[in-house]
């Protein structure tokens, strides 16, 4: 399988009969749902494994998989999502999954009585919502909400070296606070909404995240228009991909959130 390169642009995929694979994202909460529409099957399952492993590029430590809609009647999927359950954990960091299906179903019991360790299941999202809830850390993330204004651009930059220094990050100061500017600046004049900016570290590892209400994506220029005639906005996620070891986004209930690590 081909390594990924950013960015790592997360989307909902759909096939002809409508929507496959469902995916919301919540910067604020570093969680991920995602839920399966379909008849199982090793195609359907490639689908479902492009996009855990753009999940495990980005700064989620929980993504809860809804498969309350997946057409699994024997539970031939049960293998899969073991497989898939210990790749996340053993990812650095790791990535915990968690699923949500019908107590009564079969693959839920095939889960069930899978050898320890196993996945944690839930029945309901809403459950699972509340038990990631109590689990997320609150010492290893702040975010600030800000308006649309340019000024807010700056009190992005201040969230960033408060941060820091709390973490005892110095050495990525500099380079956090210029992709902070740049996302922040992306949400007032491209959203044009209030945003709302995350910081958060794992392992050795510091996210940024600005989450706003509009729903396009950010696109790196093409080489060709990368020269001085280059939008501001376009040479600043050039930036973004020079010095972030990794970057992208994902959909959000009515928006998106934009992302990038440091090392």
């Amino acid at each position: 399988m081909a390594p990924l390169k950013p960015p790592y642009l997360l989307t909902t995929l759909t096939d002809g009969r409508g929507v496959a694979v469902a995916v919301t994202g919540d910067a604020t909460t570093a969680v991920v749902e995602m839920a399966a529409h379909g008849s199982w099957s090793p195609h359907f399952g490639n689908q479902i494994s492009a996009c855990l492993r753009l999940c495990l590029a980005g700064p989620s430590a929980w993504v809860l998989v809804d498969l309350h809609h997946l057409d699994d009647p024997s539970g031939l999927s049960m293998p899969f999502w073991m497989a898939a359950w210990r790749r996340a954990w053993l990812a650095v960091p790791p990535v915990s999954l968690v699923f949500c299906l019908p107590g009564r179903s079969t693959l839920g019991g095939r889960l069930r009585v899978a050898e320890a360790p196993r996945p944690p299941l839930f029945t309901g999202t809403a459950e699972a919502r509340l038990a990631i809830a109590a689990l997320v850390s609150q010492t290893d993330r702040v975010q600030a909400r800000l308006t649309p204004r340019p000024d807010c651009v700056r009190l992005a930059r201040d969230l960033v070296r408060d941060a820091c220094r709390a973490w005892a990050l110095p050495h990525l100061v500099h380079d956090t606070s210029l992709i902070a500017s740049e996302l922040a600046t992306n949400a007032v004049e491209h959203a044009g909404t209030d945003f709302v900016v995350t910081l958060s570290r794992r392992a050795r590892r510091l996210h940024v995240a600005v989450q706003d209400g509009a729903t396009g994506f950010p696109r790196l220029p093409r080489p060709a228009s990368a020269g001085p005639a280059a939008s501001l906005h376009g040479r600043g996620l050039l930036l973004v991909n020079t010095i972030a070891a990794a970057w992208g986004a994902m959909p959000t209930r009515g928006g998106k959130v934009v992302w990038a690590t440091l090392t």
